[in-house]
């Protein structure tokens, strides 16, 4: 009986030793996916980090030399090294809220078209066609823009903007001036055009994914196609509508190339938005190469850190009202 039971012994033995050394195998594998994965997370924040701690270090000598006043500053002059942050910023932030002035309400609608409204034939070459618009280069918008968009600009739409608002006290300051095709308005148009893909594909994936059966419930207590995008659509994919829009936000903030084709390059602030301008990424963009003095490369520096500083209180400001938006759904 012994020797019958010992080849069984061995056999339960080996398997038991099979299946230890499976599961060591497992967990060393786990072991090794988790360390790599943790070791990617902790990349991010040290490059971010060591970004910060680069912007801030370069900034130290003109914040050193100029203070407070390097932000309701002016003037920008490197021949006498007098540096402000005033007109970038204005810049900065008055294209990019042109840009989601129209491009946010234009996304919406062509997303809830697309999702809603368009026929199944016409939905995949329209679709394609957004996500080509998101893939163009920025060069090439502003190549567009300088060459075409702005002239055609300059002999329709301006003209008829000043012919139109030029004896309405407000308005009037802000369409002053002649046409000359480039500046604000421009620039502000062309970011309207380059962040629409990003806010319509971003849009029309959270609307797809609306559960139908709330929408034929809606469409069938009577509700129009407007009041079921309106009370069923829309509150049930508002974060991700929010974020589409914030995605779209960071992206006209720090647009480069294009911008420096249109807005002209004009440090001073206008009241005018057809008045040629600039913004910190196109300042940057186009100084830097030039920059002679560490007190001009510090200020170009600083801008760039002004600029870290207004992308991230957007997207704080962005996270702070999902997070309040889910807290209030519950």
């Amino acid at each position: 009986m012994a020797d019958i039971a010992l080849p069984a012994e061995n056999a339960a033995a080996l398997a038991s030793s099979t299946r230890g050394r499976a599961i060591a195998r497992l967990r060393l594998g786990d072991l090794g996916f988790r360390v790599l994965t943790r070791t990617a997370a902790i990349a991010v924040l040290i490059i971010l980090g060591a970004v910060i701690l680069s912007l801030i270090q370069g900034s130290v000598p003109a914040l050193r030399a100029f203070g407070l006043n390097f932000l309701i500053e002016e003037r920008w002059n490197p021949v006498t090294e007098r540096f402000g942050a005033l007109a970038p910023i204005y810049g900065t932030l008055v294209t990019a809220f042109i840009s989601m002035l129209i491009a946010v309400p234009v996304g919406l609608m062509i997303a809830v078209f697309l999702t809603e409204l368009c026929p199944m034939w016409l939905r995949r070459p329209i679709g394609i066609a957004i996500e080509l618009l998101a893939g163009i280069p920025s060069i090439i918008y502003g190549i567009w823009g300088l060459f075409m968009f702005a002239p055609f600009l300059q002999q329709t739409l301006q003209p008829f903007l000043i012919a139109v608002f030029g004896d309405i006290p407000v308005l009037s300051s802000l369409f002053a001036g002649p046409p000359y095709g480039i500046g604000v308005l421009t620039a502000g148009l062309v970011l309207a055009i380059m962040v629409l893909p990003f806010i319509t594909s971003i849009s029309r994936d959270v609307f797809e994914s609306v559960p139908p059966v709330l929408k034929e419930a809606a469409y069938g207590i009577g509700c129009t196609t407007w009041e079921v995008v309106r009370h069923v659509v829309l509150p049930y994919a508002r974060v991700g509508v929010i974020g589409g829009i914030m995605l779209g936000l960071g992206r006209a903030l720090g647009e480069t190339m294009a911008v420096t084709f249109v807005i002209g390059n004009a440090h001073r602030v206008s009241a005018s938005l057809l008045a040629p301008g600039t913004t910190i990424s196109a300042t940057i963009a186009n100084e830097f190469t030039e920059a002679v003095g560490d007190l001009y490369t510090s200020s170009l520096i600083a801008l760039g850190l002004i600029l870290f500083v207004i992308t991230f209180i957007v997207l704080a400001a962005a996270r702070f009202m999902l997070l309040q938006i889910e807290r209030r759904i519950g």
